[in-house]
């Protein structure tokens, strides 16, 4: 499938989850203005450095323009919904001024469910780490996400680098970004106090 891409460092999306996003760049805005006409589809993928044509992770995740607010100027206010990650086949030769890819979506099993053990495991290193970091969570609420939107969404927003993002988006299975999850936080856990983001080397 061909893809549209909005290469973001930093703005990472996971399936089930949503990323607001201020599009104010010509070409993301003509980008924008194309995945309305067509199918509502922008692919958001982490560039491996600086630049505009900046080499592409091998994975990202295909969002879905819900909520949108067209400015008059030209720029856009859009809430992606994540839909399923896909992995990046080859970059096409485009005369866009957006960035297109030929791609393959990646099939993930959304019925998988963590272990009462997995689950347990993962909710005792969310409590240690959010205490550690200062941050209020509403842990009866969490109690009653589902296993994806819990994994997902804490991997979406947790203060981690990019490449360590991009390890949990990339992880095969719930139960591997589970297990990805609780090593990044009990990492960050064994830090000396600062505030730098944890990096996966």
């Amino acid at each position: 499938m061909r893809l549209s891409i909005f290469p973001l460092p930093g703005a990472i999306l996971f399936p089930g989850l949503q990323l607001p996003l201020h599009i104010f760049e010509p070409r993301y805005r003509a980008m924008a203005s194309d995945a309305l006409a067509r199918d509502r589809r922008i692919a958001m993928i982490q560039p491996r450095r600086g630049g505009d044509d900046s080499p592409l992770y091998d994975v990202g995740c295909i969002g879905r323009i819900g909520e949108v607010e067209a400015m008059d100027d030209g720029r856009y206010n859009i809430v992606l919904e994540g839909e399923s990650r896909f992995r990046v086949l080859r970059e096409l030769d485009v005369t866009t001024a957006f960035r297109q890819v030929e791609a393959e979506a990646i099939a993930d099993d959304e019925e998988e469910v963590l272990s009462s053990v997995e689950r347990a495991g993962f909710e005792f290193e969310a409590r240690r780490f959010a205490d550690m970091q200062g941050y209020s969570v509403d842990w009866d609420s969490v109690d009653r996400l589902d296993d994806q939107s819990l994994i997902n969404g804490v991997s979406q927003i947790a203060p981690f680098d990019v490449a360590a993002k991009q390890a949990l988006l990339e992880a095969d299975s719930l139960g591997e970004r589970c297990e990805l999850l609780i090593q990044l936080m009990q990492f960050f856990a064994l830090r000396d106090g600062g505030d730098d983001r944890v990096t996966l080397q």
